[in-house]
């Protein structure tokens, strides 16, 4: 099953499992491939971006469940709030799994780590399908889930095209530097190994 996914400006990707099987201007790619199931977005096809806080949110911070909101509120805890909780690996799994999907409602689809050290962790990650890169050290900036808001500059992976891995993420704006300015919150879409994996509802 082939679908096309394309944004406001007319620019589409065919993506066919876990691969973009062709890439260009709508009109074109529809005439090429009149069974493909089309989904058209608003706002702008990126190839998603890169967070370089990946050990920080992830290894370094608790996403609390929803039914914890009350108490702990929504927002990822670090430092002296994290120190206080009765963290297990079932828990730290729990919180990974929700990590990496706030990552992705932000349109990231890799994370750069240090080698991740927990194995709850390090195995609830893998199983998401969030792309995880190297780095060496500690970057600078704010550990954030929108990569905007880290003070950094912000990195994407090599554009999408023909034979490239089926991952990007859709932002509800008019260009790039609109999305510099409203940051990653935008995000309407992201899709991962050619599945959507988040949908802003």
């Amino acid at each position: 099953m082939l679908t096309i996914h394309a944004d406001s400006r007319g620019h589409a990707l065919v993506v066919q499992g876990d691969w973009i099987a062709d890439a260009g201007p709508l009109a074109e790619l529809v005439a090429a491939h009149p069974r493909a199931r089309v989904r058209e977005w608003p706002g702008i096809m990126t190839p998603g971006l890169i967070n370089i806080h990946g050990n920080e949110l992830l290894e370094e911070a608790y996403h609390p469940d929803p039914r914890e909101a009350d108490e702990l509120g929504t927002e990822p805890l670090t430092g002296d709030a994290l120190a206080a909780l009765d963290m297990d690996d079932a828990r730290w799994g729990a919180s990974a799994r929700r990590g990496v999907q706030r990552m992705l409602s932000y349109g990231t689809v890799r994370a750069a780590c240090e080698e991740l050290r927990n194995r709850a962790v390090r195995d609830a990650v893998r199983r998401t399908g969030l792309a995880v890169m190297g780095r060496i050290g500690r970057p600078d900036g704010v550990p954030s889930l929108d990569p905007y808001a880290s003070g950094r500059p912000v990195a994407f992976p090599p554009p999408r095209e023909r034979g490239s891995a089926a991952r990007f993420a859709v932002f509800d704006v008019r260009d790039e530097a609109e999305l510099a300015e409203r940051g990653a919150g935008t995000c309407v879409a992201t899709v991962v190994d050619g599945r959507l994996v988040y949908r802003r509802r």
